[in-house]
């Protein structure tokens, strides 16, 4: 097969590396795969114009770098051959078995998923390779290499693509290779990173760096030399290399604690490995003989692993000029985890077996983690991963020396439900080293902590979420009342849920409505609106995040119900016609484009001709009449998603042969007598009225009347207002549904006008 030379030296440079750490691979197995992404990426080319199979041939050097096994290297050749070309799982399956086809697959389906948001689209991200490293930890190790090379080369994309990959790389991808212990290829994705998110902060480290760097490697050179020769002198074999610390760290540093670059303590760092674990502590010795350690600046790490299985001694130490700088010792052991992290059991892994992917020991954080956060939302879920994954962490004991290793700022609740949610669900108190301490309280490295229980607690409080640091913790509390309080949950959860609604501007009952609920239902994922009350109200569902779903759908719903309701009205009408004869207007009403329509005029507002009005479409009872000034249209307008039940009306030209029917509301100084003189002005002013309603407000000294009355338009309206003004203590006379008041009298006046 006739292969470009470049591409061809590069799948040469891919087989040696496999060689190199595996020695026993099938390089025939290897070119075969070669060859077939080579055919099925034919014609495909790169950003910067190289053929696509030369990518392929880059992931599989990165993991044949990792020292991954024959498998992995296939796997990474056709990593997106299922993707981009007409490969299927069946036909990888069939040439190079299902192991290396699922692989291919789990790739594959970390980047087949459509998204509603950026917050979903990190959390789905987030959980599926977290689904893939329960399954097989090569597919993720796999997509990080594909991920390093693409920040490799992305000089060649858009400035927007590359801001956009770079911060997916430093939110997820760098994040992991930490988490899996890759520290090598974490360091890179940062720095790569960086260079497109702040190439200015960059470049000014950068020219830092290089205008100190030949003082710093003489000075790192020095100390290297001394730590060898004492060493020697001491009859301890050791590699002693120096570095100097990765751009993304000292950025964070400096923009984050406001520090100079000669205020980083670990900006330069000595590496000693040693053969045996004994030597580390014994070269610590030495170290600490050498030269002044700085206070607070040791971590053992050999003792106390870290999760992802790091394992080092740290020290920071003073040089003789005054130089601080950072020293580790490990094991080669130690030192190929921490460069290589879960890499490594494939890469130095003793016989030719390797291990099993997925072990049940190794990745049951994994699946721990993955248990829960099942029912999370997307904050939820992508703020505790970043606490349970890549927060730094502090080491505890339990009572029986037990290491346990939680987030930093972690209290007693999460220690407590680390242990087992029963512990934590029936925990009334806890001691930290011998001393009761509120449950509130930090923990710290070294601290040994013992919950204090009792059968007969009432279980956890509501409070406990906002103490509780880690994503477990918070998971089994909200678990708890989410089967022992459905009722209380329910409640609870209307409340914030309605209150949120007002909050928005939205009525109940545009959420209640038959035609919207279901689709509302289905946008927040709940059966019924109790099962969404009782998951807002153990925690399950914030209120906002549930208003601002439903506020989305309710406007696009908005020219959809318009549409329905008017229909619903015209069919009214059309029955209606059936029986009755078409006029021009009901009740001196005109509603547009429709004649003979049901009207009635709002108890809340009471409008009569001369007033500006509006109608409400409503279910069943044609049009409901408001006038404009009415608070309910008022605070409806707000409410975008009934807009469309709106529609415009008028008064007829001629509305003499309509009486209507309006409600007035007076608030008076507090006096026996009032409700006869207001009948008795009434009279005075043949006014028609059918209601007076008086009652007095003990604790203001008031007393309010409320009077229904019978008017031909605004203009007889406000005449019998003005009548009531004057009577003798009245204080203001309003109108039912409005805001602002018709008239406002002194009480001390004794009735006149201010």
């Amino acid at each position: 097969m006739a292969v470009n030379k470049t591409v061809e030296e590069l799948y040469e440079q891919l087989e040696k590396t496999a060689l190199k750490y595996n020695p026993s691979a099938d390089v025939g197995r290897i070119r075969a795969a070669f060859e077939v992404a080579d055919r099925a990426h034919g014609g495909q080319l790169r950003k910067d114009g190289s053929p696509y199979v030369t990518h392929a041939i880059a992931a599989a050097q990165i993991a044949a770098e990792m020292g991954l096994d024959e498998d992995s290297i296939v796997a990474a050749l056709l990593h997106d051959c299922i993707e981009d070309t007409g490969l299927e799982y069946d036909d990888i399956a069939k040439q190079f078995g299902t192991e290396v086809a699922d692989i291919v697959d789990g790739v594959t389906k970390l980047t087949r998923v459509q998204y509603t948001s950026k917050e979903d689209l990190q959390m789905e991200n987030m959980r599926k390779m977290l689904m893939a490293m329960s399954k097989d930890i090569r597919v993720i190790l796999i997509k990080i290499a594909d991920r390093l090379h693409n920040m490799r080369t992305m000089e060649y994309q858009t400035p927007e693509k590359q801001r956009s990959k770079s911060r997916e790389t430093m939110q997820i991808y760098a994040p992991i290779a930490h988490r899996l212990g890759m520290q090598r290829v974490k360091w890179e994705l940062e720095d790569l990173s960086l260079l497109y998110l702040d190439p200015v902060g960059y470049k000014e480290i950068t020219d830092a760096l290089e205008s100190r760097r030949p003082a710093l490697e003489r000075f790192m050179h020095g100390m290297e030399d001394r730590i060898k020769a004492r060493l020697e002198e001491n009859g301890i074999k050791a590699t002693v290399y120096s570095r100097i610390k990765h751009l993304y760290s000292i950025y964070r540093k400096m923009y984050t604690q406001h520090l100079d670059l000669s205020e980083i303590f670990d900006l330069c760092a000595l590496r000693v490995i040693v053969d045996e674990i004994n030597d580390c502590y014994n070269v610590l010795g030495y170290i600490h003989d050498m030269f002044k350690p700085v206070p607070g600046r040791f971590k053992d790490y050999i003792s106390m692993p870290k999760p992802n299985g790091y394992q080092s001694i740290h020290t920071t130490v003073i040089g003789p000029e005054g130089i601080p700088f950072e020293v580790q010792i490990r094991t080669w052991d130690m030192h190929r985890t921490a460069e290589y992290g879960v890499a490594a059991h494939w890469k130095y892994k003793s016989g030719t077996a390797g291990v099993k992917a997925g072990d049940e020991e190794r990745f049951a954080w994994v699946r721990r983690l993955l248990e829960t956060q099942q029912e999370s939302e997307s904050q939820d879920f992508f703020h505790d991963l970043k606490v349970d994954m890549f927060a730094d962490e502090v080491f505890v004991f339990s009572p029986k020396g037990d290491v346990i290793n939680l987030p930093a700022g972690a209290t007693p609740i999460d220690f407590a439900y680390s242990i087992h949610s029963a512990v934590g669900n029936h925990m009334v108190g806890a001691k930290i080293n011998g001393r009761i301490v509120p449950i509130s309280h930090q923990l710290q490295n070294g601290d040994i902590v013992d919950i204090i229980t009792a059968k007969n607690s009432t279980g956890p409080s509501r409070d406990w979420l906002n103490i509780a640091k880690s994503g477990t913790a918070r998971t089994k509390i909200k678990q708890w009342f989410k089967k022992e309080k459905r009722e209380e949950n329910i409640l609870r959860g209307r409340e914030m849920f309605e209150s949120e609604l007002r909050r928005a501007g939205i009525s109940m009952a545009a959420v209640t409505d038959d035609e919207v609920l279901p689709t509302l239902l289905k946008k927040v994922s709940f059966g019924t609106l109790d099962d969404m009350f009782a998951a807002i109200g153990y925690g399950g569902m914030t209120a906002t995040r549930a208003v601002n779903r439903i506020r989305d759908e309710l406007i696009r719903a908005q020219k959809p119900l318009r549409k329905t309701a008017l229909d619903k009205l015209n069919e009214q009408v059309d029955r209606r016609q059936k029986n009755a004869k078409p006029q021009k207007a009901v009740h001196g009403v005109l509603v547009e484009g429709i004649d003979n329509c049901l009207v009635k005029f709002a108890r809340c507002c009471t409008p009569v001709p001369g007033d500006e009005i509006v109608g409400f479409i409503t279910r069943g009872n044609g049009v409901s009449v408001h006038c404009r000034e009415c608070t309910n249209f008022v605070n409806a307008t707000l409410d975008e998603q009934n807009g469309g039940r709106w529609i415009p009306v008028s008064w007829a030209d001629d509305t003499s042969g309509e009486k209507y029917q309006c409600t007035i509301h007076i608030t008076s100084a507090q006096r026996s007598g009032l409700v006869m003189d207001i009948a008795t002005a009434l009279n005075s002013i043949n006014a028609v009225v059918h209601s007076i309603n008086a009652r007095d407000l003990m604790t203001q000294g008031l007393s309010v009347a409320t009077i229904t009355v019978e008017v031909k338009n605004l203009e007889g309206l406000r005449s019998i207002m003005h009548r009531l003004g004057g009577i003798r203590g009245v204080l203001e006379v309003l109108r039912a549904g409005r805001k602002s008041k018709i008239r406002r009298l002194s009480a001390e006046s004794g009735g006149k006008k201010e």
